[in-house]
């Protein structure tokens, strides 16, 4: 058996797969004090579910909300910050870029608990900017620094010198003797973490290293313990921000690199349903109860960027590109002071949660109006384990958004949707339109247990014809950590002018990355094969303060040539222009990647010999055009039946609204494609 584990803040998320056996998916509440025991209690579920025994899981993965919300509850480390002598500042310093600028009282938008003055020392060193050596490392003021900040009651320590990520030797000693002399004193070294140039996104995300280090180290320590007292001998591994899995040992020593790794899953959940169904560019909308996360897949694999935010700040580590936005289930409908209708990006959240969960919820909420219009069973949300109270929506809406407006309580419910349509809809242009690409070419995959409902409008109002709903879209995060590949990254500095770079020197330093590789593939308990190479580089015209990430094929016979000739591509593609300037190389990266050979699971039933209708209900698709309509049993549902809209199709995990207009049909792997109906 193998096991995915996704922790969500209300709900964690379990799926177990077998060979020859149907997926068994089960959510269970979750402990955010202590997530682990949702896990395991997660896991002692499911496999009483399927009548299995600890013994037979062979892998175990695992998407966590540790490091992220070690953050976002300001409930890291005790950390400090050791730097070059005169740069201790450069943390609270920051950048010029703010995110209101049009706000009359700026608040500081830089991480300062991370550090505070308190826990930021100086110590004499210098390298230059070509990685020469110009102040020796100073000793005595290192261990006076260090001796500070324990005072200060530190127990994890970020080091950022100058110019480090082109020679990394002062930075390493720094880590020996803290080893030898503190050894209760996690370390984060700026040129394992981040061997960069840009020294405030260096010492950010360094410093991120060192709060979060301890906690995740701590968790999963804790997680791996309980796994080996229940009986489970599978290695853990973990999924990390750039949409790949590795070892837990692994994932401790560079934490960062697990921001955000559940929306990442999803991701990858969504590019594997596309496959399934025959489509490689897609665009993924992960609407939950608070949020909505949307990205694109380009030829099978997810976009992803260089630096990504957490809290507001920036932190320079490759992530998925997710853009997430205030839309959910539970966003809550206002009107502004002209008397305008808008939706979030303030959450009713689990608790009181929207007004038809009866617990005092007085405020209208997306879910609210998807009952009203009758797209919701009040007694199958969630599988019938939350009731639903209609009478409560309708009021919630008439009080709040309806006799303010002087309008019914269906044109209200229908308003609400319709503005947080049109709000998730501009998210969907983000990651395409505004990145070169034309979502006509694409085809939606809806997720989350709101996704399916909002799915049709939202392909219609970016001209997509195609929407593959998944088999268990509530869960698909956690099917996403079974299908993702083992990988790692490493990157280094390397300022290089692209005209002048020797091409032996380039391979080089790719070999020396290859090898950093190699020994952290090495380092999986799992057996590793079929292993991608992946070599890139971070380029930009010389002079320009952004880059582009460019694959470099160094078999290919004139390198620099192909290199140039792609970033000029991807210029034009990128920023709707490109010029034929001289390019300058910023970063060097190598990325192994492996796939492991997926497991056969029977999706689709061949044949069903129960009545997939269960009833028939009113809905209202528009305003004045309400009808009774099939509500279906999707888990009845044979492979090759096809279903015209319009209807409801009920699962456990969410809902699918189909309108009048379009066509879903259930193809051999259990995927439901739905496709708009060409009229002549």
């Amino acid at each position: 058996m193998d096991i995915g584990v996704d922790t969500g803040g209300t709900f964690t998320d379990v799926i177990c797969r077998r060979d020859g056996y149907p997926d068994m998916v089960l959510k269970v509440p979750s402990t955010p004090s202590e997530p682990s025991k949702a896990v395991m209690s997660g896991v002692r579920q499911i496999l009483k579910l399927v009548g299995g025994e600890v013994a037979a899981v062979r892998r175990f993965v695992h998407g966590t909300t540790v490091a992220t919300n070690a953050v976002l509850e300001r409930k890291g480390a005790e950390s400090g910050l050791i730097t070059t002598s005169g740069f201790a500042d450069v943390l609270e310093i920051g950048r010029q870029m703010r995110t209101d600028i049009y706000e009359l009282e700026l608040e500081p938008e830089t991480p300062v608990f991370l550090a505070p003055g308190a826990r930021r020392a100086e110590v004499i060193e210098r390298m230059s900017s070509e990685g020469e050596i110009l102040k020796p490392l100073d000793e005595a003021s290192l261990r006076h620094a260090i001796a500070t900040l324990r005072t200060e009651g530190v127990n994890s320590i970020a080091v950022c010198f100058l110019f480090s990520f082109l020679n990394p030797i002062h930075e390493r000693r720094v880590r020996d003797i803290i080893e030898v002399e503190y050894p209760d004193i996690s370390v984060s070294l700026s040129s394992d973490v981040d061997p960069a140039f840009r020294e405030y996104e260096r010492t950010v995300v360094t410093a991120f290293d060192a709060y979060t280090k301890p906690v995740l180290r701590d968790y999963l320590s804790e997680l791996d313990s309980a796994l080996s007292k229940s009986g489970v001998v599978a290695p853990l591994q973990v999924m990390q921000s750039r949409g790949g899995i590795s070892a837990a040992s692994t994932a401790t020593k560079r934490p960062v690199r697990l921001f955000l790794s559940g929306p990442a899953a999803g991701v990858i959940g969504g590019s594997k349903v596309g496959q399934a169904a025959g489509e490689n560019n897609l665009i993924t909308v992960d609407i939950g109860g608070t949020s909505c996360d949307i990205a694109l897949v380009a030829q099978g694999r997810p976009l992803v960027r260089p630096e990504g935010r957490i809290d507001g700040y920036p932190v320079r580590v490759p992530m998925v590109d997710v853009n997430a936005m205030g839309s959910g289930g539970g966003s809550i409908a206002w009107l502004d002071a002209a008397g305008g209708l808008r939706v979030g990006p303030q959450s009713a959240g689990a608790d009181p949660g929207p007004a038809c969960y009866g617990r005092d919820g007085k405020f209208a909420t997306v879910t609210d109006a998807s009952i009203a219009l009758g797209f919701l069973n009040p007694d199958y949300f969630a599988g019938g384990t939350v009731p639903l109270d209609r009478e409560l929506a309708e009021q919630a809406i008439r009080e709040t958004i309806a006799v303010p407006l002087s309008m019914t309580v269906e044109q209200a419910a229908l308003g609400i949707h319709q503005v947080v349509n049109a709000q998730m809809a501009e998210g969907m242009r983000q990651v395409s339109i505004r990145q070169g690409h034309d979502p006509r070419d694409f085809s939606l995959v809806p997720l989350g247990g709101a996704g399916p409902v909002h799915a049709i409008p939202l392909a219609e109002e970016l001209s997509i014809d195609t929407i593959i709903i998944p088999r268990h879209p509530g869960v698909l995060s956690a099917e996403g950590l079974l299908v993702a590949p083992i990988e790692h990254e490493v990157s280094i500095g390397f300022p290089h002018d692209l005209d002048s770079v020797g091409i032996n020197e380039l391979k080089t330093r790719f070999d020396e990355l290859d090898a950093q590789c190699a020994a952290l593939m090495n380092a999986e308990a799992n057996e590793v094969e079929n292993i991608e190479i992946i070599h890139a580089v971070d380029i930009c015209y010389v002079g320009q303060s952004h880059y582009l990430d460019i694959t470099v094929d160094l078999s290919n016979a004139k390198p620099r040539e192909s290199i140039y000739r792609d970033f000029i591509h991807a210029h034009e593609q990128v920023f709707g222009y490109s010029t034929e300037s001289p390019a300058r190389i910023v970063n060097l990266r190598s990325i192994y990647r492996s796939q492991r050979p997926e497991v056969s699971v029977p999706i689709a039933a061949e044949r069903s010999s129960h009545d997939p209708l269960k009833g028939r209900r009113m809905a209202i698709f528009q305003f004045g055009q309400d009808a009774e309509i099939d509500i279906l049993d999707r888990s009845c549902l044979s492979a090759g039946t096809a279903i015209d809209g319009p209807a409801i199709i009920e699962q456990a995990d969410t809902t699918t609204v189909l309108h009048v207009g379009w066509t879903a049909t259930v193809i051999e792997s259990g995927e439901l494609v739905l496709k708009k109906r060409v009229t002549t």
